[in-house]
């Protein structure tokens, strides 16, 4: 804080008149090694946390314990549309089965085979029974959050996701069933793997990012 401060009254000084500029531009200069001294000498992963608070961790832990961890989760609309689709679509899961299914709607967002936001991905086609992406959208029935606790959890795994956390469990899956049913897109599409109750694939033309 106080090298902040610093920093803060020497700029200050830039804007009120002085005799010397020369004196003032030293003064800058030497600050500004003093700061870089500084920021060389904080630990290695350090920076990303002070510049980029929201970025997700390199490395997930799948588990209820490594969620319990982190603090509630807020965020802006698209973090609304990722929370409501995981809650409707896949919070009987398991939480890699969770994160699976949040790897599936990002994609979808990266490829130009659909839309290019989350909510336009988790809306496509909703307002029409029964043609949506995703059925919870379309099925005529109000969405209504009856379990605050398992909200809360795919709340923080959206937040994750949309902060960069790796998507390294379905191969690039853009889509994916349960088991209970087999589409027919299912019998061309490259399936990439299972987790719990779903299956998921790989549109044919779309490569692995293996």
């Amino acid at each position: 804080m106080k090298r902040v401060l610093s920093v803060v009254a020497v700029a200050l000084t830039l804007f009120a008149p002085v005799a010397g500029v020369a004196v003032a531009e030293t003064q800058v200069d030497a600050v500004l090694q003093q700061e870089k001294r500084g920021l060389f000498g904080v630990k290695g992963g350090l920076l990303d946390k002070l510049f980029n608070p929201q970025k997700a961790p390199s490395k997930i832990d799948y588990s209820r314990s490594f969620l319990d961890g982190l603090p509630e989760a807020k965020g802006d609309e698209e973090w609304a549309c990722l929370t409501e689709a995981l809650y409707f679509e896949a919070r009987g899961e398991s939480v890699k089965g969770q994160f699976a299914v949040a790897e599936v709607i990002l994609n979808r967002v990266s490829s130009g085979r659909f839309p290019n936001t989350v909510c336009g991905v988790v809306n496509q086609g909703t307002g029409r029974k029964y043609q949506c992406q995703f059925t919870y959208t379309c099925d005529g029935h109000k969405e209504v959050v009856r379990e605050p606790k398992a909200y809360v959890q795919v709340g923080k795994v959206a937040q994750l996701m949309i902060n960069g956390a790796p998507r390294a469990l379905t191969d690039n899956a853009t889509y994916y069933h349960t088991k209970a049913v087999r589409p027919n897109w299912s019998r061309k599409f490259a399936r990439t793997t299972t987790i719990g109750v779903h299956h998921f694939y790989r549109h044919p033309t779309e490569l692995s990012m293996k």
